[in-house]
């Protein structure tokens, strides 16, 4: 990934907010690729002429496939602050995705307990007793279908690892692309998974910020839709 490619929605002395394309990591991973993080350092060490290691906190995470909006701390402290929101709830983090099927309810909230396998990488709903288990909570809306498929607005209230692709499979409702939980009920392609609006508290002046990204919509299974991007 090059610098050139890099998209920043936003940029000051203590966050940068940038869009993470699809199949990209958004950190180092075992895998050793190229990730939107180490990219991001890079653009700063050549933008500001930085001597040395560039500082760059990863505050929360995208799973590789998904594309959409990050935010970045680019001191401790604002690093620290933010996580603090991440806690605290003060983030809210809403996705569009396109579902192989259109569920019963047009609008609901999804509540199961999680856990991973981390020898696989795969998570799936268990019961609260169950060790390792993690709550899970997302609240989803139809917004369109088209030939059997859904476009599903999606806000989270937990950030776990897969949850939107986990819980939206979990109702026979998985996202467009997704062969590891989708079953019987998997579409090949690209998955059809975007981060599209973050709002969050500025960690030093407090200001109340959202940003907000259209999902590829030149792109199938995206312009089979009327995707509306407003604030």
């Amino acid at each position: 990934m090059q610098t050139d490619d890099l998209i920043i929605l936003y940029e000051d002395n203590h966050i940068l907010v940038a869009l993470k394309p699809q199949n990209t990591a958004c950190c180092p991973d075992e895998s050793g690729d190229d990730n939107l993080l180490d990219c991001l350092k890079r653009y700063i060490k050549e933008k500001y002429q930085k001597p040395g290691n560039v500082y760059l906190g990863l505050v929360h995470r995208l799973d590789r496939p998904t594309g959409g909006v990050m935010v970045f701390a680019k001191t401790s402290k604002a690093a620290a602050r933010l996580a603090e929101q991440m806690k605290g709830g003060g983030f809210e983090k809403r996705y569009y995705a396109v579902l192989c099927s259109v569920p019963s309810r047009k609008k609901a909230v999804l509540e199961n307990y999680l856990r991973k396998n981390s020898i696989n990488n795969t998570v799936y709903v268990c019961t609260q007793t169950e060790e390792g288990a993690k709550f899970a909570s997302l609240e989803y809306d139809i917004k369109d279908e088209h030939g059997g498929l859904a476009l599903a607005e999606i806000k989270l209230h937990t950030g776990r690892t897969h949850q939107i692709r986990v819980q939206m499979a979990s109702i026979n409702a998985p996202v467009y692309g997704d062969m590891r939980y989708g079953g019987a009920n998997a579409v090949k392609g690209k998955l059809a998974l975007w981060a599209y609006s973050l709002s969050f508290f500025h960690p030093v002046t407090g200001e109340k910020l959202r940003f907000m990204a259209e999902p590829p919509l030149d792109e199938a299974p995206w312009k089979l839709f009327n995707v509306q991007i407003d604030g």
